[in-house]
């Protein structure tokens, strides 16, 4: 698959045992760990390639990698791995850049890689843990439970602060 074209079939999976009382999260592993990002808030999902180049912005925090152009747009990308204070990997082709609007800023999320879509029922969803004095639970929404997994459920709207965001307005493109 060519930089910036979406794998349609990751967002568009059907499950037959889906209801309205289901949410469907974009599922991802980061280190031993999975993670879910809520669907709605997915723009696109970009598996790197040879052929991408993260242009490196001086004076940018750690996790904040660069920016990539995708289609003539020119979107910040911030390593959750970085973000979420797990140590740094090479990436390979199996990297995703998963973009998302986070308040208003398209930014590319680069994860280990993409699983697909995961539909997990509203009433098996718990709320963030609370890690105190972590700055870390701001980033978690709930906990997402399957049969088999627990899924820790990405808030994408506390990705940043608002600061942070002004920053990536200024660096990229707005959704």
């Amino acid at each position: 698959m060519d930089e910036g074209q979406m794998d349609d079939s990751l967002l568009n999976q059907e499950n037959d045992d889906v209801d309205e009382t289901d949410s469907k999260y974009l599922s991802f592993p980061l280190g031993e760990s999975l993670y879910g990002i809520d669907i709605h808030h997915v723009l696109e999902v970009v598996i790197r390639n040879t052929n991408t180049r993260i242009t490196k912005v001086p004076h940018m925090p750690a996790y904040t990698k660069g920016v990539i152009n995708l289609r003539g747009k020119v979107i910040p990308v911030i390593d959750l791995r970085l973000r979420f204070r797990m140590d740094e990997i090479e990436y390979n082709d199996r990297t995703c850049f998963v973009v998302v609007s986070i308040r208003g800023v398209m930014t590319g999320l680069i994860t280990d890689t993409v699983s697909g879509v995961v539909s997990i029922p509203k009433t098996e969803i718990d709320p963030a843990p609370d890690l105190e004095n972590s700055g870390q639970s701001r980033f978690i929404a709930g906990m997402g439970k399957t049969k088999d997994q627990v899924y820790i459920l990405i808030n994408v709207d506390n990705l940043l602060i608002p600061e942070e965001i002004q920053i990536l307005e200024k660096m990229g493109s707005v959704a």
